[in-house]
C-alpha cells in the first residue's frame, strides 16, 4: 500500500514539475491518460451513458433579461430568476447586453493563450493560489482521488486588477471583467428582490468587488469516458458566471441524475454558489456541477467570472429578514477568508467544508 502511495505521489510530481499541463500530454501523442487522471466509479457516475441526461433535459431555464428595466416585466424576470435559484441554482441569462463578437473574443483570446508556446506560458505555472496570475493543472491536484481533464488560467481582477496581465490575452481580459460585471450586477439586483430584500443589498456590501476568473481549457481526451473535465462540485463563492463555448459538457445535478446544461447561442450561465446559499438561509441552492472530459477534436473553452465578498475577513450569515421562528438561521457566521483557505486545501467536491457551516435544525414537539 505504501509503494502504490509513493508512486502515485512521484506520478503526480512528475505531471506538476512539468509545467505543461493537460495540453503537454496531449502534445505528446498520448493515446491513452495516465492514472492520476483515472477517477473512481462514484466520481464517473452515469458517463458516457444516455441515462445522464434523459431526465427533464431542457430543466434548465433560459431567462430574457430584457425586460429587467420595465416595471412591467422585472417582476416576472424576478420571480423566474428566484424560483431557478430555489429548484435548480443554476440557470441561463439571455438579452443580458453582452454582444456575441465579445463572446467571441474572449473565447478567442483563451484559446490562444493556452495554446501559445510551452515557453510562453511556464513562467505562470505554480501553485501559489495568493498569486494575482497563476496557470494551473486542477487546484486540487495534491488533495483530489484523481486529476482531471483541464488547464486554468486564473486571475484575480478584483477588487484590484493585477499589475500585468498576459499581453495575449490582456485586452479582452479587460473587456470581459467590465461586461460581466455589469451582468453580476444586474443579476444579484433581481436575486436581492427575489429574497424581499433591497435590489442593492448585495453591491453594498461588497460583494461585486471580489472577482475571480477561470479561463479553462479542455482539449480532447483519448479516454474521456476514464476521467473528467472538472469533478462533480459547488463553487466557493457568492456567484458565478460562465461563457461556455458550443461543445458542450457543462452538467447539472438534479436528483439522483446529471442533467445537460446544453450551450445557447448568446447566452451566459448563472449559478449560485457556497456563500449565497448560507446569506439566503437556505433558499437559494448552491449548484453541485461538473464537466465531462472532452471526447471532440476541438478544444473545448469555457470563462467563468467567480463574484466573491472584496472583504474576506467579515463574518457573514444569513440576511436577518429571511430568520423567523418559523425558520431559524440554518448557518453559523462564516468568515469568507476561511471558507476560502478550507475549500482550496480540500478536494474540489468535499461537501464536509458546507456541512461545517450547518446548524443543527431542533425538532419541533
Amino acid at each position: 500500500m505504501n509503494t502504490e502511495l509513493f508512486d502515485r505521489s512521484q506520478e503526480i510530481k512528475k505531471f506538476d514539475d512539468s509545467k505543461l499541463g493537460v495540453k503537454g500530454l496531449v502534445d505528446s501523442g498520448i493515446t491513452s491518460i495516465p492514472q492520476i487522471f483515472v477517477h473512481p466509479p462514484e466520481t464517473l457516475a452515469g458517463v458516457g451513458s444516455k441515462s445522464t441526461t434523459k431526465h427533464k433535459p431542457d430543466i434548465i431555464p433560459i431567462i430574457d433579461l430584457s425586460g429587467a428595466d420595465s416595471d412591467l416585466l422585472r417582476p416576472t424576470i424576478v420571480e423566474k430568476i428566484a424560483r431557478a435559484s430555489r429548484e435548480l441554482g443554476l440557470f441561463q441569462v439571455i438579452n443580458h447586453g453582452i454582444e456575441l463578437e465579445a463572446f467571441d473574443r474572449m473565447l478567442g483570446a483563451t484559446r490562444a493563450f493556452h495554446e501559445q508556446p510551452a515557453e510562453m506560458k511556464t513562467p505562470l505555472y505554480h501553485r501559489d493560489v495568493d498569486q494575482d496570475i497563476i496557470l494551473i493543472s486542477n487546484i486540487d491536484l495534491l488533495y483530489s482521488k484523481a486529476a482531471s481533464w483541464r488547464d486554468t488560467l486564473r486571475l484575480k481582477l478584483g477588487p484590484k486588477l493585477p499589475e500585468k496581465l498576459p499581453e495575449i490575452c490582456r485586452n479582452e481580459i479587460l473587456e470581459w471583467n467590465q461586461l460581466v460585471t455589469q451582468v453580476g450586477e444586474l443579476v444579484m439586483g433581481l436575486l436581492c428582490e427575489g429574497l424581499g430584500i433591497e435590489t442593492d443589498r448585495m453591491k453594498e456590501m461588497g460583494l461585486l468587488e471580489g472577482r475571480l476568473m477561470a479561463a479553462q481549457y479542455y482539449p480532447f481526451c483519448p479516454q474521456h469516458n476514464l476521467t473528467m473535465g472538472v469533478a462533480p462540485h459547488t463553487d466557493y463563492g457568492v456567484l458565478t458566471v460562465l461563457l461556455q463555448d458550443q461543445t458542450g459538457g457543462l452538467q447539472i445535478k438534479y436528483g439522483e441524475d446529471w442533467v445537460d446544461v446544453k450551450p445557447v447561442p448568446g447566452a451566459l450561465v448563472i449559478n449560485i454558489a457556497d456563500m449565497l446559499q448560507i446569506m439566503s438561509n437556505d433558499e437559494y441552492k448552491s449548484a453541485e456541477h461538473r464537466v465531462l472530459a472532452n471526447s471532440s477534436n476541438e478544444p473545448r473553452i469555457s470563462v467563468g467570472i467567480f463574484f466573491e465578498p472584496s472583504k474576506k475577513d467579515n463574518l457573514y450569515e444569513p440576511f436577518p429578514e429571511l430568520i423567523s421562528q418559523e425558520k431559524p438561521a440554518r448557518f453559523q457566521p462564516v468568515k469568507f477568508s476561511e471558507h476560502w483557505t478550507r475549500f482550496f486545501s480540500k478536494e474540489l467536491g468535499e461537501r464536509s467544508v458546507m456541512d461545517s457551516y450547518r446548524l443543527p435544525v431542533e425538532k419541533k414537539d
